[in-house]
């Protein structure tokens, strides 16, 4: 992995890094929005709008193993998964791209893993962000879109992908409780990441095993925080070029160094499960 540092910029050093491709999806999933990697054998997707309520189970040479209709849980835009500890999975049906809804929820499931039949039931948690007062708002506060979550000590983190014109490099961060219910989510922070439009919105999220490592995810780079649990947010992060500019949407830790991410499938290219290999930095070796 080669390290480049960039004097002037908020984020200092940035590291270059490439991603090995594992598998293709399936021709039939064009659009994976979200993914958990339950074992380094296969992974769980969704997709987005317009496509079937279904969580997918695929293996690591792209073949469908099986899929569940989630029962009560309506595919209005399906941007993102993440699982506890007991894998338990939340689905994140808070795509809003015009800024626009007032229907916004998580679906939370039972570990697919271990579940019958080919239907899995589904919890409801339904929110809403209480500083959108406007449906949709100006243009130059389009903040209430998401992609990204994350499970951590009972709490679903929503980091916010911003659509807002013209675009400040930040991201919203906003938490609710991971049980069955109706919320105001509790804005956390705000995350100052980088200017690039085209580079610096988030589109995933995900927390490695031991809880010590979150990743970010956007179309071509990784925002890496160390010490997760004992900084939080409080730090820089440190941000890897992924040397590609493919829709990149989903991120899941395999193991605490290993990561699999998807892009969706978009004029030829893309529809491929990732795999990146993320080392500790020198000061925790």
């Amino acid at each position: 992995m080669l390290t480049l540092c960039l004097l002037g910029t908020s984020m200092g050093c940035a590291q270059h890094g490439k991603l090995e491709v594992v598998a293709d999806f399936p021709k039939s999933l064009n659009e994976v929005s979200g993914m958990w990697a339950a074992g380094e054998a296969a992974v769980w997707v969704i997709e987005d709008s317009s496509n079937p309520d279904r969580l997918f189970e695929v293996d690591t040479s792209g073949q469908l193993l099986r899929s569940f209709k989630v029962k009560g849980g309506g595919n209005k835009d399906w941007e993102a998964l993440a699982a506890d500890s007991l894998g338990n999975v939340y689905i994140g049906d808070f795509g809003n791209n015009g800024n626009s809804r007032k229907n916004l929820r998580i679906y939370k499931v039972p570990d697919p893993r271990i579940e019958p039949g080919d239907k899995i039931d589904a919890e409801r948690l339904d929110f809403n962000y209480p500083e959108q007062e406007e449906f949709p708002p100006t243009s130059d506060s389009m903040r209430f879109d998401a992609e990204a979550l994350f499970h951590y000590q009972g709490m679903l983190y929503i980091i916010g992908k911003n659509r807002s014109d013209p675009f400040d490099g930040t991201a919203d961060v906003w938490r609710i409780p991971d049980s069955t219910g109706t919320y105001e989510a509790s804005h956390i922070t705000q995350l100052q990441l980088c200017r690039d439009f085209e580079t610096c919105q988030i589109t995933g999220a995900t927390l490695s095993p031991s809880g010590e490592r979150l990743v970010l995810l956007s179309y071509g780079k990784l925002f890496v925080y160390e010490d997760f649990g004992k900084r939080s947010f409080s730090q820089t992060p440190r941000v890897i070029d992924l040397e590609t500019r493919s829709q990149l949407e989903s991120i899941s830790f395999v193991t605490n160094t290993l990561l699999y991410l998807a892009d969706e499938r978009s004029h030829g290219r893309g529809g491929n499960l990732y795999r990146f290999e993320l080392p500790y930095p020198a000061f925790k070796k």
